[in-house]
């Protein structure tokens, strides 16, 4: 594995503050959404900033790769190609799923959020399976970020940190630590962000997040629209405390403050950077491709490691003396410890119990190919589905949720996609009579239209819902939005009769 530049301090490039990202001094990188750029057609003022050294690093928000499906191979490429495109040292995502999953009953369900994957070995099998394909198809390296949750999963059998020190040790994966995240774990599932740090492998650390959010009613909304509270920067310090972080990057979605109040959030991180570092110093992939628990690729010839590795070994031998992952193509992969082994066409053995692996092309869950582990992912897929079903469609909360979080959850992500859209579709408020009125017609059809297509779909259906229902009650409203819909969904618009079976089969879903 080729050695990484460190980052440094930067800041999420957003369109709205291209202009003040552009010009903050001191700046050394920048983090962009990969769903909001076209590879061939960068913003001209990603150009600038790539023109000037600042470095870019792609950050994908939709990719699910905690759902119970395969990742996606268009959207693993989409990410690739970002990647390509901007240069990058290396490609984000998060530990969440965004969608219900094939292999559950029913319509294919959007969240437009992250949600939390149960820390359970199924959900971690189905993760690390996930992760592997994943790099597999990327041309640089992967690092997965800790999300922020409102809810908890009942019957979880690991704490965060062993979920993912366990993730590093069977995939290689890097961590990026989002410390606002492990505060609003903290205010809302009573998680100690102190414990989580010192469970977790920090030699694996990519990079931080930092980003302010809010409290209302006893939960901590991770809004991206506030200042940094001093309570993240406490969470910033104490990770600081143990390890001088490659890059820590500050995100800010909405809400966005004068120039001056972003330099100055930027100044109070470099602060909290300046103490003391811990005992190591720098994430291994930064030093040399050979420090512990980084992913090593061997053709033809033996790789060893002395302690809690993740290797990847092509026609020969390979042996880890501690917790380890084994992967091997025509050979053999030998643990002494227990051992995570994953084998194409050859044999793997582990002293230990074997989790996820591959066995010539097929999954295999301990010692299970084929029908076993995909019944593991269909576990893994109906329990997801229980769950988004319950927060986007109404259904009953399934068993041991908090139901009151759940509701909580629920109408913080029908007020998110109500945002999304009138920012997708800004005309919509002042056809229905201004915001308020808007966000009431939105909510009430959202409350049982889930998403299934994306925002620019839910645009068109929200439009579409209200047009069957003869509404706006002003006429000349209601031929505006005619209008609107006609021009964005094609030349000629559905029957009634059309638009009421969709209708039906929209409330039916």
């Amino acid at each position: 594995m080729k050695p990484m530049a460190h980052l440094g301090v930067g800041i999420g490039w957003r369109p709205e503050i291209a202009g003040a990202v552009e010009s903050l001094p001191g700046l050394d990188w920048v983090e962009v959404v990969a769903e909001n750029i076209c590879p061939g057609h960068l913003p001209e003022s990603l150009e600038r900033l790539l023109a000037r050294g600042v470095r870019v690093v792609p950050h994908g928000v939709s990719l699910g790769i905690g759902g119970a499906d395969r990742p996606d191979p268009v959207k693993l490429a989409a990410l690739g190609e970002r990647a390509v495109a901007l240069g990058a040292p290396l490609v984000t995502e998060h530990i969440a799923f965004v969608r219900t999953s094939s292999v559950a009953p029913g319509p294919v369900l959007e969240a437009g959020h992250l949600l939390p994957v149960p820390r359970t070995r199924d959900a971690l099998d189905v993760l690390c399976a996930n992760v592997r394909i994943a790099q597999d198809a990327l041309p640089v390296p992967l690092a997965l970020e800790n999300i922020a949750a409102l809810v908890s999963w009942p019957g979880e059998e690991l704490t965060e940190g062993q979920f993912l020190t366990e993730l590093v040790e069977r995939t290689g994966v890097r961590l990026l630590i989002d410390v606002a995240n492990l505060h609003t774990n903290r205010v809302n599932r009573g998680e100690d962000p102190v414990a989580v740090l010192d469970g977790i492998p920090l030699e694996a650390l990519a990079y931080v997040h930092v980003a302010g959010g809010v409290e209302r009613g006893g939960v901590w909304h991770d809004t991206h629209a506030h200042p940094v509270p001093a309570a993240v920067l406490d969470v910033l310090a104490e990770l600081r405390s143990r390890v001088e972080p490659a890059g820590v990057l500050l995100e800010r979605d909405d809400d966005f403050p004068p120039d001056a109040e972003l330099a100055g959030e930027l100044a109070a991180i470099r602060r909290v950077l300046g103490g003391p570092a811990g005992a190591v110093p720098d994430p291994p992939f930064l030093r040399s491709p050979g420090a512990a628990r980084t992913r090593a690729s061997n053709a033809g010839e033996a790789e060893v490691g002395s302690g809690p590795a993740s290797a990847a070994n092509t026609g020969g031998a390979e042996v880890e003396s501690g917790p380890a992952r084994a992967a091997n193509t025509g050979g053999a992969g030998v643990g002494s410890g227990p051992t995570r082994a994953a084998n194409t066409g050859g044999a793997g053995v582990g002293s230990g119990p074997a989790r996820a692996a591959r066995v010539g092309g097929a999954e295999v869950e301990s010692g299970a190919v084929g029908g076993e582990w995909d019944a593991v992912r269909t576990r893994v897929g109906i329990g997801q589905a229980a769950l988004l079903s319950a927060l986007v469609a109404g259904t009953p909360v399934p068993e041991g949720f908090d139901r009151q979080r759940v509701r909580v959850q629920a109408r913080a992500l029908a007020a998110k996609r109500a945002g999304v859209v009138s920012k997708l579709a800004p005309e919509l408020p002042g056809i229905l009579g201004g915001e308020d009125a808007y966000r009431e017609a939105f909510l009430g059809y959202a409350r049982h239209r889930p998403m299934t297509a994306g925002y620019r779909r839910d645009a068109l259906d929200f439009a579409e819902h209200l047009l069957v229902r003869n509404l706006p009650a002003d006429p000349a409203a209601r031929r505006r939005l005619t209008l609107w819909w006609r021009d964005r969904a094609g030349a000629r618009p559905p029957g009634r009769a059309v638009r009421w079976a969709r209708a039906l089969v929209g409330r039916a879903a």
